[in-house]
């Protein structure tokens, strides 16, 4: 099978790639103007995503309660508690930050676009999919701080829970409210303009990584990572995959569940949001230098996924026209 590189995975490799030959253009003089951008647009980004939720869809997918505890609790329990296995294997600092961005990684909520685009090609349960991989974002903006704070570095990072919360809700949870609030007065302009939008939010995105990895390589951090560390992430990324989807798998055939449900909880338990993760990267450790570190296992994750869970997508796809026919 061939495999096409998706776009916005060539544009990441290239905005890391500038963030080292360039940096001076994302610390100095240039940070309180990159800092006011994507505040404005990770607001926009929230709003813009509120106006694509619709109630009647939402709707339509919370029957499926076995379903929705299953996906959840993969998404904010399973995930978290796999990574926290491996924290009593640190052994010093370099350690401590690379298993922090796992947990990182581990604590975020799943992605709403790829989950549902996936699951519609490989024929699953979409309403279940559109209802769990929405409401995972909202659940992610209490969740996610939670977890995090319980292992941060207060040393490296000045967590305040009350000043987190403040800016999630002003950035994030009052645009995506605002959203849902206008999405019967002009969510037809969201379906209209989707392939911009869409390009809005991956370029605000890709300032975010080029800010956060500008500054790490700034300040010489990923000179502390061998190219055995760099490995064990790629290694960690996957194992750290393959475990959820197996369990999933299993706990999903242990419930009954139909091909469908399966394939659901498979596709929307096993994702994580790049959107959520970097947005939630600059407000919990905000101008900390460590920030491009911390998303480098979400980058590869997203990375993985895509490529993983189209292959899958498309098995199951043919799977279910055989069974049909």
């Amino acid at each position: 099978m061939r495999l096409k590189l998706d776009p916005f995975v060539s544009a990441i490799f290239l905005i890391v790639a500038i963030a080292y030959f360039f940096p001076q253009f994302g610390i100095d003089n240039m940070e309180p103007f990159l800092n006011k951008i994507t505040t404005v647009g990770i607001g926009l980004i929230f709003f813009f995503y509120g106006l694509k939720l619709s109630p009647a869809k939402l709707k339509a997918g919370l029957s499926n309660w076995k379903l929705h505890l299953l996906i959840q609790g993969s998404t904010f329990f399973l995930f978290p508690v796999l990574v926290l296995l491996f924290r009593p294997l640190l052994h010093n600092a370099e350690q401590e930050i690379i298993w922090l961005a796992f947990f990182f990684l581990a604590a975020l909520p799943s992605t709403v676009s790829t989950s549902v685009v996936m699951v519609s090609i490989a024929e699953g349960n979409l309403p279940s999919a559109i209802f769990n991989a929405s409401i995972s974002g909202i659940i992610g903006i209490l969740v996610t701080p939670l977890w995090i704070g319980l292992f941060i570095n207060t040393d490296q990072v000045v967590f305040d829970f009350s000043d987190i919360y403040v800016s999630l809700i002003l950035q994030v949870l009052l645009p995506l409210l605002l959203g849902i609030f206008l999405q019967l007065i002009v969510g037809s302009f969201v379906q209209q303009y989707s392939k911009q939008l869409a390009l809005f939010d991956k370029s605000i995105i890709l300032l975010i990584i080029y800010k956060s990895f500008a500054k790490s390589f700034s300040d010489h951090l990923f000179s502390h990572i061998s190219l055995t560390d760099f490995l064990f992430i790629i290694i960690g990324v996957l194992v750290l995959f393959t475990l959820v989807y197996s369990l999933i798998s299993l706990l999903s055939r242990k419930l009954g569940f139909s091909l469908e449900d399966r394939i659901t909880a498979q596709f929307c338990g096993t994702k994580k949001s790049l959107v959520h993760g970097t947005v939630f990267s600059k407000i919990i450790f905000q101008n900390a230098a460590s920030v491009g570190i911390i998303l480098l296992p979400l980058m590869l994750f997203h990375i993985f996924q895509i490529v993983i869970i189209s292959m899958i997508a498309s098995h199951y796809k043919k799977m279910i026209e055989v069974r049909v026919k």
